[in-house]
């Protein structure tokens, strides 16, 4: 495997248990707490868990459109509590981001999701969720929704990845070394996701990085470099740098380069990052590309470890 290269390879299983995790014929909602969707996409989507051997609900919100969001904020926060509150429903999937999930969180009070532990699964948009439920102390999957579940069928190797983690069985991620790489050893809680979505959440009670002791990742897509030079230093200057304990940079993609002489948004994210004296992993396979988008346990603990070989990601065993 070349230096640099993009693509995982796993190293091996650690399987859980926990009553968060999922069994064979339990029961996943899908809700939409972001932009519209439509039928093709969740009904492909629950084809792909129904076959993983679960039963599926739609929320009844799930297919409303208002203003390009997926019907009101009191239509979608009515969603997430009712697949929070059923005791039948054991872990809850997005069906699409795009914008809006923020909306929900004004009323969705941290004791909430503590009082109703489930599994959210989503990526960018959903990230506020996720961070919400990382505040809370619950742990979610930042991984694919209806429509990589749909379009693969939930035959890659990302979506069972995917189907495994849902289960309790936890990779340990191992990703070739990149030249940026910051080598170092960390311990702390997995948050992050959409970069752009969890700066939106500053100095919130749903802010991620006002955890101590945090490994954060990040990625995104359409923001150009002089934005997320931005977001940096908005980490910066709130003095937030002690909690992070590590940093995974994921993929970030569809943006203007070269841009204020850097050639690329890792040579850019270097400049700022390399002084921040903790071990850093460029390039790992997370990101709004559902090939290099492998599910992250956000909210639990894990180890991160960057050498001359490559990173590992490792999680702590759960009780």
């Amino acid at each position: 495997m070349k230096k640099g290269c993009l693509l995982p390879f796993l190293l091996g299983w650690m399987t859980t248990a926990t009553a968060q995790f999922l069994h064979e014929g339990d029961t996943i909602a899908i809700i939409s707490p972001s932009s519209a969707t439509d039928t093709t996409t969740i009904n492909g989507g629950i084809r792909t868990l129904e076959s993983w051997g679960y039963r599926c609900v739609i929320g009844k919100n799930a297919l409303n459109d208002y203003h390009g969001f997926a019907g009101t904020i009191d239509e979608r926060l009515s969603d997430l509590l009712w697949a929070l509150r059923e005791p039948s429903v054991k872990a809850i999937m997005c069906s699409r981001g795009g914008d809006g999930a923020a909306h929900l969180l004004t009323r969705l009070p941290l004791d909430t999701l503590r009082r109703y532990p489930k599994l959210i699964i989503g990526f960018s948009d959903v990230t506020a969720l996720l961070c919400a439920e990382a505040r809370a102390g619950v742990m979610g999957i930042h991984g694919s929704m209806c429509h990589a579940l749909k379009t693969y069928e939930g035959n890659d190797t990302v979506s069972q990845c995917l189907r495994r983690m849902l289960q309790g069985d936890l990779p340990t991620y191992r990703v070739a070394p990149h030249p940026l790489n910051i080598e170092g050893r960390a311990e702390g809680i997995v948050v992050g996701g959409n970069l752009s979505v969890y700066n939106d959440l500053a100095g919130s009670d749903y802010d991620p990085l006002l955890l101590p002791g945090i490994i954060l990742f990040m990625e995104d897509t359409g923001e150009g470099m002089s934005k997320v030079d931005r977001m940096l230093h908005n980490i910066e200057i709130r003095g937030l740098l002690p909690n992070i304990r590590g940093i995974i940079v994921g993929q970030f993609n569809k943006y203007k380069h070269p841009e204020n002489g850097f050639e690329d948004m890792y040579a850019m994210l270097h400049e700022y990052l390399r002084h921040y004296h903790i071990p850093i992993a460029y390039d790992f396979p997370v990101g709004h590309a559902h090939l290099r988008n492998f599910p992250l346990l956000t909210g639990a603990t894990a180890t991160l470890e960057v050498t001359a070989e490559g990173t590992t990601l490792l999680y702590t065993p759960l009780r």
